[in-house]
């Protein structure tokens, strides 16, 4: 079986990973790509990196949404939050599945809290009702019959990720969850902004909207998910003076007392079946270099000993370009389709 793939937004950074995953998917006969910025110009003018690469799927020219639509059995939409409802609602009409980039689908029904931190209503709610949150890891049976998916936030990738096995195994209070993330600048877009001008991060490392990211009512939906109570999540984003790469330090008291050793095997067996989940043995610190380039999420537990009882500290690394947005979606994709899931994503890591 092999689908025509088509990305609307093929120019982004998160595009234009995904046109590398799918040129070399064996799963895909045709990639359309289209490019509001360049409509018109091939992208490897866009990115030269991608010439000799094209092959037979793509001549590479930057064509009209539409034709893209119209073309393709599978559409990605790499495009900014508020955006995805017409591409969506046109797939559903005529028998196509749509994979969205954006936060526009990963809500549920959940419109309030979507318009709290978006500021912007629905336009198609019943689009909404069947949209299912893209993460394997939590949902992997329902992608599989989806039409619609919302890709998961990058930072959120990373946190939930690592605290799933704890909450599912219910070995931690949930009533203060501490989420200390750092980004690379490519999270914050290919878009030029004061943010990520070079003189402004580079040789910086800073916190940014504390206490309002958009990123973690999306955290604390997927943790009371996993843990059956409501969960209390206070999460702090940075940027740090890198490409790519998230880093996610989480803490959160223990109930009883537990060694490090023991909450590795909660992860380990939790994880055993998972192709992009690593959690690493005794003595080995995550880094955002072993998981560069790569779909993985790599991870490491520690109890540690700060006060009455111990906490749990989890550090989960992921590429946010990959895991944490392009390569999850190329991951579900082959779940929609029956595809090898690894297909397309299993890249080596470089280790340096």
């Amino acid at each position: 079986m092999t689908v025509k793939a088509g990305i609307i937004g093929a120019t982004g950074y998160a595009g234009v990973e995904l046109v590398r995953i799918l040129l070399r998917h064996s799963g895909v006969e045709k990639l359309f790509l289209s490019s509001v910025s360049f409509e018109g110009k091939n992208i490897t003018e866009v990115y030269p990196n991608l010439i000799g690469q094209l092959g037979e799927k793509t001549d590479g020219l930057l064509i009209n949404a539409d034709k893209v639509l119209e073309n393709s059995d599978v559409v990605f939409a790499a495009l900014p939050n508020g955006l995805a409802e017409p591409y969506a609602l046109y797939c559903v009409e005529h028998g196509k599945k749509f994979i969205d980039l954006s936060a526009d689908f990963r809500f549920g029904e959940d419109e309030e809290t979507y318009v709290e931190y978006y500021k912007k209503a629905w336009e198609h709610k019943e689009l909404h009702t069947e949209a299912v949150y893209g993460l394997p890891e939590m949902n992997r049976e329902k992608i599989k019959g989806a039409r619609i998916i919302g890709n998961p936030g990058c930072y959120v990738t990373a946190s939930t990720l690592g605290l799933l096995p704890a909450l599912k195994a219910g070995i931690i209070d949930t009533s203060l969850i501490i989420v200390d993330a750092k980004s690379g600048v490519t999270g914050a877009g290919r878009n030029p902004t004061m943010t990520n001008q070079f003189c402004e991060c580079g040789e910086s490392f800073s916190a940014y909207k504390v206490g309002a990211h958009r990123h973690q009512p999306e955290i604390a939906r997927n943790c009371t998910e996993a843990a059956g109570v409501k969960t209390n999540i206070i999460f702090t984003p940075h940027l740090i003076p890198q490409n790519r790469g998230i880093l996610s330090t989480i803490y959160a008291p223990l109930v009883k007392d537990m060694s490090a050793d023991e909450i590795r095997e909660i992860y380990s067996a939790f994880y055993k079946d998972e192709p992009f989940v690593r959690v690493l043995p005794s003595g080995v610190a995550p880094t955002t270099r072993s998981v560069r380039f790569t779909n993985y999420c790599d991870m490491q537990v520690y109890a540690v000993k700060g006060g009455e009882r111990k906490t749990l500290e989890v550090i989960s690394v992921i590429d946010n370009m990959l895991k944490g947005s392009a390569g999850q979606a190329a991951q579900n994709m082959n779940l929609m389709y029956g595809f090898k899931e690894s297909e397309g994503i299993d890249f080596v890591p470089a280790g340096f």
